[in-house]
């Protein structure tokens, strides 16, 4: 079970004088990563580290710091709390006492750790983009029930022999959809699944 954000979080502490300042937020893509990095960077800060994960794909970076040492355990910390789908930022003001490199990499995984266990969260449940087609009479039926399911409507389009809808849905409930079709339509409409 994995978790993204439900907004942007945020988390300060001190650490043998220096300051660390931990921003996250649930991001969609790599663009939205880079432009949450962009814009929440703090250029009075001595190093800006950070680490994102999307499902497979993940970036991390130590702004200076010893390698490994700062954007590694921010993944670790993204990774051991269980979220997917989220952008961690971790600033550091040094206050003049040395860390060495064990206390760096506990600092910058701790903090983002601490921020992360603190955001409320939201349960990432795997879903599938799926299509049908019905009639006008149908229509309103039909969308109300594969509503009642847990799907959102990505597209509806209006045709002359009547309506194409395009849903996310949770993937657990696909079979039930297929069954709920074929009984309202009486085997006429068939469930498409669009990311095979």
């Amino acid at each position: 079970m994995s978790f993204t954000l439900a907004g942007p979080a945020g988390y300060q502490e001190e650490i043998r004088k220096s300051r660390f300042h931990c921003l996250a937020a649930p991001i969609g893509s790599e663009a939205e990563a880079a432009a949450f990095l962009a814009a929440h960077r703090d250029a009075s800060a001595g190093h800006n580290c950070w680490a994102w994960k999307l499902g497979a794909q993940y970036r991390f970076s130590d702004d200076g710091e010893p390698g490994g040492t700062a954007g590694r355990p921010i993944l670790a910390a993204i990774e051991g709390q269980g979220m997917d789908r989220v952008a961690v930022l971790v600033s550091r003001w040094f206050g003049g006492i040395k860390l060495g490199t064990g206390g760096l990499a506990r600092a910058y995984g701790g903090c983002a750790a601490k921020c992360l266990q603190d955001a409320a969260r939201i349960e990432l449940v795997p879903s599938s983009r799926v299509a049908f087609a019905c009639t006008f009479a149908e229509h309103a039926l039909f969308k109300a029930r594969v509503l009642a399911l847990g799907a959102s409507v990505e597209e509806e389009v209006y045709g002359a022999d009547g309506v194409s809808l395009v849903l996310s849905l949770p993937t657990s409930r696909l079979d039930e959809m297929q069954r709920l079709l074929t009984d309202l339509s009486r085997g006429r409409a068939v469930l498409q699944r669009l990311d095979d």
